[in-house]
């Protein structure tokens, strides 16, 4: 495969994440919902020390009523959301697939937080299919 690299609709912001990747889906939490103005988000997980990102960003953190918390990272200049996790983050990070410069190299496997899901939305046959967070 490819590096994987990408980057925010002005360009200002950039990443490589190298050739590996640990996961790749679709996320339906309402969470996703709210930051994309759609019915999901489409990532690719990374590895712990995969992301290099170029360019200034801005963080927004977002603390849920069950303990979990979320990390998005947008463009500074343009306000492109392209990446969640903290760089440097020991569990790796994830990017956002609209992102990919050569988005045919996302092949989404899974999808998660399903309960959450509009009915409008429509995911592609073969997924394996998480109701929450896959353990």
């Amino acid at each position: 495969m490819a590096n994987i690299v990408g980057g925010c609709l002005c360009g200002a912001l950039r990443y490589d994440a190298g050739t590996q990747t640990t996961f790749m889906g679709y996320c339906c939490c309402d969470d996703c919902q709210k930051a994309s103005g759609s019915g999901f988000i489409p990532f690719v997980g990374l590895p712990p020390g995969a992301l290099k990102v170029s360019g200034a960003y801005t963080m927004y953190q977002m603390h849920h009523a069950d303990g979990r918390s979320s990390e998005r990272f947008s463009c500074a200049k343009c306000a492109s959301l392209v990446f969640g996790g903290e760089p440097g983050n020991p569990n790796g990070n994830t990017i956002y697939a609209g992102t990919l410069d050569d988005t045919s190299q996302f092949k989404p496997a899974m999808a998660i937080m399903t309960k959450f899901k509009p009915d409008w939305v429509l995911l592609p046959p073969g997924l394996k299919i998480f109701d929450g967070m896959p353990q």
